[in-house]
């Protein structure tokens, strides 16, 4: 249902970016939008997740600089059946972490010395797995086309609103419109799939470290303190928001239209009905 809701959603992202190619320069200008849409993605393909680790100053590690980060990602990667991803630690206090990546065989998982100072083994485990759940469902790709697209709308919108649009689709005030009107649609559908893939990827996770729990716990702990602590890297590239496990930007709200994350209590509360739906299949406690 989810990757139905998803592919859903990403059409109905392309389709407001050619109409508004439409609508700006007729069948041209929707020829070019669909072009520059296409360089946009191919260049976020091959080198989006080097861009984003960047910005958040990543440092990679190994075993021997990070051997009990590193080794709980190899077990986890095992166990979800994927490549082990390369593992990054971002020096930030706040408690956050994110995955990224062209697909499994090209991925990261970066943790924040927050994080790793807050949570138990067993929590962070439950974090970590959440993360490569999102490599796994390859939600990774997704969410780079889809900021992709939303920000190639937003330049769009900005270009109709300087320069006018096509006279017979609306003029000077059908330009302004859309202006206005088609970077909050491309925000709307870029949250609503981000919400989305949060929902799956921790019932991924759960499945991964086998004890939905152990999530639940974590985000309980780690949902105040990134409320509490700025993160200045994400507030300097808010594009990134809907990369981390919790919202990492101030302010962050319920379970809205203009959530990039779903309400953290629904996430628990989902995964407590994970857990309670095993216990009753199992017919013994999982935690």
């Amino acid at each position: 249902m989810n990757t139905a809701k998803t592919a859903i959603l990403l059409a109905a992202l392309t389709a407001l970016f050619m109409g508004m190619g439409y609508l700006i320069g007729g069948s041209g200008g929707m020829l070019i939008a669909f072009f520059m849409a296409a360089a946009m993605n191919a260049f976020a393909y091959w080198n989006a997740d080097k861009m984003v680790l960047r910005m958040h100053h990543a440092r990679a590690v190994d075993e021997a600089s990070a051997p009990e980060l590193v080794r709980l990602v190899a077990r986890l990667a095992e166990n979800a059946a994927i490549p082990m991803p390369a593992v990054y630690v971002i020096e930030e206090a706040q408690p956050n972490a994110f995955a990224t990546g062209r697909d499994p065989e090209h991925a990261a998982v970066a943790a924040t010395t927050g994080l790793l100072d807050m949570l138990t083994t067993e929590e962070l485990a439950g974090v970590l797995a959440h993360e490569l759940g999102h490599i796994k469902n390859r939600d990774t790709l997704t969410m780079t086309i889809t900021a992709t697209i939303a920000g190639a709308i937003s330049m769009l919108a900005n270009f109709a609103f300087f320069f006018g649009g096509n006279r017979n689709n609306g003029g000077l005030i059908g330009s302004i419109a859309l202006a206005i009107l088609a970077p909050l649609a491309a925000a709307l559908v870029q949250m609503a799939i981000s919400r989305t893939r949060e929902y799956s990827a921790d019932r991924a996770g759960a499945e991964i470290s086998g004890h939905p729990l152990w999530l639940a716990s974590a985000l309980e702990k780690i949902e105040g303190a990134a409320r509490a602590i700025p993160n200045p890297a994400a507030e300097a590239n808010p594009a990134t928001a809907h990369m981390f496990i919790i919202n990492p930007l101030s302010g962050a709200g319920a379970d809205n239209l203009f959530s990039t994350h779903p309400a953290t209590a629904n996430r628990i509360a989902a995964l407590r009905e994970i857990a309670a739906e095993a216990n009753r299949a199992r017919g013994k406690p999982w935690g």
